[in-house]
Formats: structure tokens, C-alpha cells, sequence
């Protein structure tokens, strides 16, 4: 019985990001929640082979999750699994945990970002269902910086507000945006027709692909401060993306 004191959410949407034991029985989880944001869980005796959760705390499938307390530490009541998500392995695995490590680095807790659920669970759909993993990745990596507060200004040049253009070379420039290509300017290279591409969401060019990835490791290595993906080191070892 949950003591009258204690809050208690049910029929919470959520996926789990990351799990490590607690204590002999137990597991700490963390979550992304549609209405709460990412947390921390506490569910008790979930190790226990008997245990009516220890199947379903899985990575990447979409769950309805209850729980209930006041502190940073809140305790699981119950998980429903929801199903409809493929299953995700090889490449498109290590891209998911890439996307969990992401969220559990940058996002701060109890931070509700309800759009931002909805691009993660399209990235998980779209990862369990297409190959294109390179453009599902740099899709939801603009997305996650856009609900961060860091919007990519990328139609427009950074200081005089002039539309970008296609055939002109630019260099973006963080925390302004783009400028025209000039000696000793830092920045990543890209071209103008690269901007416009990453800002209509367009991966079809190879060479937008290409330099999206180039942009997008700059940003998240610079938003990220001293915090490395290990994610990141893995699929360097495969030679993917």
C-alpha cells in the first residue's frame, strides 16, 4: 500500500536508457519518460529470477511505467510492455545506444521534452526499419540540440542574415551559425548547398551526409564539455558512419 504521502504517476509512457544492479536484488533504471522527462528508478527485486519486471526493463521497447515517491530517487511500481517496436541489432543496435547515451549525457533530469520523446521514438521505428541509419542519426541529433536550447541557424548567414546559398562555400561557426568562407576563420567547412540540405532534414546527397556528420560531432563534442561517447568509439571500430 503506498503511504498517502507519496506521489504516485501511473500509466507513464517511457523507455528505459540505461540499467546497473542496486543492492543484491535490485536495479537502478533510467528513463525516458514522455511527461517527466529522463529519471531515476529504483525497482526493487527486479534481479530476482521470479521478479514480474525483469523481462520486460529492456532498452528501446516502448513501456507504460508506474511509480511512486518525492525524492531524486523514485521507486517502479509496475512496467506494461506496448509493443510495436522492432527489434534493433548490428548497426542499427550500437546507433540506438548511441541515441540512449546521448539523452543520459545532455539531458538534464526531470526535464519534461514530450516532442523530443516523440524523435526518439521515431528514431527507434525508423532504425528497426531502414538502413539509413547515418540520416536517422544526424536527423535526431539537430532535433536534440534544437530542444536543448541550441536551434541551428543554418539558411541564413550568421552576422548579416543574407540566405545561404548553394553554390558558395560557408564555414559554421559555434554558437553563431554560418559565414561566408574566408581565411584564418575557425569552424567546420560546409557548403552552402550542405546547409540547406541539413535545414530541410535533405540526406540524399553523400556530401551532406558526409559533412552533417562532420558538423554534428562538433556541436555535440562542444556541448558535451569533458564527457565522451563511448557509443561514438564503437561504431568507429566498425567503420560505420
Amino acid at each position: 500500500m503506498v503511504n498517502a504521502n507519496k506521489t504516485r504517476l501511473e500509466d507513464q509512457p517511457a523507455y528505459v536508457l540505461h540499467t546497473y544492479p542496486y543492492r543484491e536484488t535490485s536495479l537502478i533504471i533510467e528513463v525516458f519518460s514522455r511527461n517527466h522527462g529522463r529519471l531515476p528508478l529504483v525497482a526493487r527485486g527486479a534481479r530476482r529470477p521470479k521478479s514480474a519486471v525483469r523481462g520486460l526493463l529492456l532498452s528501446f521497447q516502448p513501456l507504460q511505467l508506474n511509480w511512486f515517491g518525492k525524492s531524486e530517487l523514485r521507486t517502479l511500481h509496475s512496467a506494461e510492455w506496448q509493443g510495436g517496436q522492432p527489434l534493433l541489432q548490428g548497426k542499427a543496435l550500437i546507433c540506438g545506444f548511441y541515441l540512449n547515451e546521448l539523452l543520459l549525457k545532455l539531458l538534464p533530469r526531470d526535464d519534461p521534452h514530450e516532442l523530443l520523446f516523440e524523435h526518439y521514438r521515431e528514431a527507434l521505428q525508423l532504425l528497426g526499419a531502414s538502413d539509413e541509419h547515418a540520416a536517422i542519426l544526424r536527423r535526431f541529433e539537430k532535433r536534440l540540440l534544437q530542444e536543448l536550447g541550441y536551434a541551428l541557424t543554418l539558411d541564413r548567414e550568421a552576422d548579416t542574415g543574407v540566405p545561404v546559398e548553394a553554390g558558395k562555400d560557408y564555414r559554421f561557426v559555434i554558437e553563431r551559425g554560418p559565414v561566408r568562407q574566408s581565411t584564418g576563420q575557425n569552424g567546420v567547412e560546409l557548403r552552402g548547398k550542405t546547409l540547406l540540405d541539413l535545414a530541410a532534414d535533405d540526406y540524399s546527397d553523400p556530401v551532406t551526409l558526409q559533412q552533417g556528420k562532420a558538423l554534428m560531432r562538433t556541436l555535440i563534442n562542444h556541448y558535451l564539455g569533458d564527457q565522451s561517447l563511448h557509443t561514438r568509439q564503437l561504431l568507429r571500430d566498425l567503420q560505420q558512419l
